[in-house]
């Protein structure tokens, strides 16, 4: 199921498509992305139904299919539909919840002794809920923070929520104070394994709202690995990428807030990469088809990060200017300055879409240092220093406006 940007994955270079063969579905413009001289079938999903109906429409068990895979976080439950219509053994629809389904995958941590936030999965008939300060009303099976809405009391939230066209797909929970960390790895048989733990300035739903955000390396620290294998058996994760948040707060307590069974988006990839040799995509792709894993290539010896700033709130019908200081661009952290001058250069720039694709949001960082503190200094100064902005059309005295 081909739903994650092909440059984001390459997948010919996690799976030899000599050796196997290898049949991609998707939408024209995934399927477009395919380089030409690649070996595999290619199937446009173009139906008014759902990526899972479409597949199953054009699948039977006699031809001969022994793996689906899916690496977005969108066709995670569709392919536990597709494996069942062709008879291929996999993770079912039930435990896949538990990493899809934020009110399920808390639900599995309160007897794990994890600590999350209070929650709710509908408010209760009194309206009154379990504690009283800020609050945070989420989908729940959403990413990347969209229709994510933070309130200052819990009553402020009840009334949002009662005011949602679909509420059933919303729930409820606690605001946590606390620094925001993310740790992206590798999961095989149930054991992690390549992790590394970031911390965030700013957060996912600042993002969301228009704000750029940053992500910084750290050094390795025994309690976050700790805390992550403790979730990866809480929730059941076997196999693949993860993508954890938590946060850390004030007296250094680790409280989660969601994990995915899949890539982390932005430069995590990359970052990833050049911290560890070690190219997540593709040594999920040997682990979820049982293959051997990829050399892990040479680390680079240096923290990595990366900073976004969001084009989803800005009109793509008018050009921008982003202003980068003359210190930033010569500073010996910054390793690229990616900029997207024109909105019409890219899909997605300036659209009403929340992306963290670097090819599609008006700039983007990536930086690297030696020792992380400095790293995450500079990534802070690129976020308070860059500026993008939309200038208003010009307009002639006394004449209408635009």
């Amino acid at each position: 199921m081909h739903q994650v940007p092909y440059r984001k994955i390459d997948y010919h270079l996690g799976l030899d498509h000599e050796a196997h063969d290898v049949t991609y579905f998707g939408t024209a413009d995934s399927i477009a992305e395919i380089p030409e001289r690649l070996r595999c079938g290619r199937v446009v999903l173009d139906g008014p139904d759902g990526p899972a109906e479409q597949i199953i429409a054009r699948t039977r068990r006699e031809d001969g299919w022994e793996q689906v895979l899916a690496l977005s976080e969108f066709g995670i439950l569709e392919a536990a539909a597709i494996r069942e219509h062709l008879g291929i053994p996999g993770p079912d629809r039930a435990g896949l919840e538990l990493i899809r389904d934020k009110v399920a995958m808390k639900r599995a941590l309160v007897d794990a002794d994890v600590r999350h936030p209070r929650f709710v999965a509908a408010p209760p008939a009194s309206g009154r809920l379990p504690w009283t300060g800020r609050t945070v009303v989420k989908p729940r099976l959403g990413a990347s923070s969209d229709g994510v809405t933070i309130h200052e009391t819990a009553e402020e939230a009840v009334a949002h929520h009662r005011g949602l066209p679909d509420r059933e797909g919303y729930q409820l929970e606690e605001y946590v104070e606390g620094e925001l960390l993310h740790a992206d790895g590798l999961v095989t048989a149930g054991r992690v394994s390549d992790l590394v733990v970031s911390r965030y300035i700013g957060k996912p739903v600042d993002f969301a709202a228009g704000a750029p955000i940053a992500t910084g390396q750290l050094p390795p620290d025994p309690r976050h690995t700790a805390f992550t294998e403790q979730v990866v058996e809480a929730l059941r994760i076997e196999a693949g990428c993860i993508h954890l948040e938590f946060f850390e707060t004030a007296g250094g307590e680790l409280v989660f807030l969601e994990v995915a069974n899949r890539l982390g988006g932005g430069g995590i990839v990359t970052a990833h990469l050049r911290h560890t040799g070690v190219h997540l995509a593709r040594h999920e792709i040997a682990i979820r088809l049982g293959l051997p894993r990829p050399d892990r290539l040479a680390p680079s010896g240096r923290y990595h990060g990366f900073a976004i700033f969001p084009g989803h709130r800005l009109d793509p019908a008018r050009p921008w200017r982003t202003e980068v200081p003359e210190h930033l661009r010569g500073h010996p952290a910054l390793d690229r300055l990616h900029l997207l001058e024109d909105p019409g250069t890219e899909a997605g720039g300036g659209s009403a879409r929340i992306t963290y694709q670097e090819w599609q949001v008006p700039a983007f960082i990536e930086a690297s240092h030696p020792d992380p503190v400095e790293l995450a200094r500079f990534l802070a100064d690129c976020t308070r220093s860059i500026r993008v902005s939309q200038p208003e059309p010009a307009h002639t005295p006394g004449g209408p406006r635009p």
